[in-house]
């Protein structure tokens, strides 16, 4: 049984350090502000944004950033470091009047969320028409595939080989390591892009990230096969902002 973000808080806190794991500061970081830079946006929210590490990262380039997050123990951590202002709260139900932001960014916790539907349809609602929502996951095969060494098997000769099981069944799967013990979801590709495309967003980025350093151990690893995906999504303009 998975302790849960609560009683992962600190072990979280110690293996992410000032800079995150390699998936971020590796991988995702550079494109992902790239991203919210080029948006012009002058308001982001950080849906799910932990001890505030991306939050701080923006608040160089942005005048207002506002992090989102249920786990107090981060937020306190987030709070003590400053760079935006924090509040305790969940994706499902954003505590935000409609179009308050110019940016809604989820990195990474879209996999932490269990009723992601709704919390896609709670970020486009708090987005103003025409901002956008940046979107940094797990690619789906990679939650598909949650064996050895991430989903990696080494065979008798030295190869190794992908093996992806259950991918278009939407389900939870334990995540344990370095003292974390949470709950992390898989869903299939079409499910997000079904899911926003429902709710009325226009696709304008994607892309599966290459690790900055394809030399670092972890960066040849993520290079034989992507392991995340980015994807930015826009609002359409209402005849009043057009």
């Amino acid at each position: 049984m998975v302790l849960g973000w609560d009683q992962s808080a600190e072990a979280w806190l110690t293996v992410m350090g000032s800079t995150g794991d390699f998936s971020r500061f590796g991988v995702l970081d550079a494109p992902m502000l790239k991203r919210v830079v080029s948006s012009g946006a002058q308001t982001v929210l950080d849906v799910g944004c932990g001890e505030g590490r991306f939050c701080r990262i923006m608040s160089e380039h942005v005048p207002l950033v506002t992090g989102l997050d249920p786990t107090r123990k981060l937020l306190d951590q987030a709070r003590l470091l400053g760079g935006a202002t924090y509040v305790e709260g969940h994706a499902e139900a954003l505590p935000f009047d409609d179009g308050s932001f110019h940016c809604v960014v989820s990195y990474l916790s879209l996999i932490d969320i269990p009723d992601a539907k709704a919390a896609l349809g709670e970020m486009s609602r708090v987005l103003k028409p025409g901002g956008r929502l940046l979107i940094a996951n797990l690619a789906s095969w990679n939650t598909a595939s949650q064996t050895r060494d991430g989903g990696w098997d080494r065979l008798d000769d030295g190869a190794v080989r992908i093996t992806v099981d259950r991918y278009l069944e939407e389900h939870a799967f334990p995540a344990e390591w370095d003292g974390i013990s949470i709950e992390n979801w898989h869903r299939p590709l079409s499910f997000y892009m079904q899911a926003l495309l429902g709710l009325g967003l226009e696709l304008r980025f994607f892309d599966e990230p290459a690790a900055v350093d394809p030399a670092h151990p972890y960066g040849s690893k993520m290079n034989k096969a992507p392991y995340l995906i980015m994807m930015e999504w826009q609002k359409p303009q209402t005849e009043e902002t057009a």
